[in-house]
């Protein structure tokens, strides 16, 4: 078992994907991937960090989509997409993160829409919209977010 617990790769702007093996950092709590401008695409392989408990992907301006494996991030409290501005979407499976209570997509300037499934972040607290000028509506089923107690749009 690898007991890097903290992988912090920010600032590195020609990183444009990372190694599949990522997955295989299993006792991974903490990626940093800040200011990664070139990231493109995370793999399939990082819903295995299973510990993984902080995801900073902001200012990766170059990120599209995050893919349907994150829904498997079953300790992940804090998913940071600020300014990822050329995120069209989010993935139906991020409803699946029970333990998520922070998300911020502050100047993410191309997100549409909020999958209804993100409704079903029972832990979720803190979210934060602004600057989201691409974002028609908000799920129906927002108030189902018991928890919630920021909502910042």
């Amino acid at each position: 078992m690898n007991a890097l617990q903290e992988f912090n790769l920010s600032e590195r702007s020609s990183l444009q994907e990372l190694p599949t093996s990522i997955g295989q950092l299993s006792a991974l709590q903490n990626l940093n991937l800040d200011n990664c401008s070139s990231l493109q695409k995370l793999p399939t392989s990082i819903g295995q960090l299973n510990i993984l408990q902080e995801l900073n992907l902001s200012k990766c301006f170059s990120l599209h989509e995050l893919p349907t494996s994150i829904g498997q991030l079953n300790a992940l409290q804090e998913l940071n997409l600020l300014k990822c501005s050329s995120l069209h979407e989010l993935p139906i499976s991020i409803g699946q993160l029970n333990a998520l209570q922070n998300v911020d997509l502050l100047n993410c300037s191309k997100l549409e829409e909020l999958p209804t499934y993100f409704c079903q972040l029972n832990a979720l607290q803190n979210l934060h919209l602004w600057v989201c000028l691409s974002l028609q509506e908000l799920p129906t089923s927002i108030g189902q977010l018991n928890a919630l107690k920021n909502l910042h749009l």
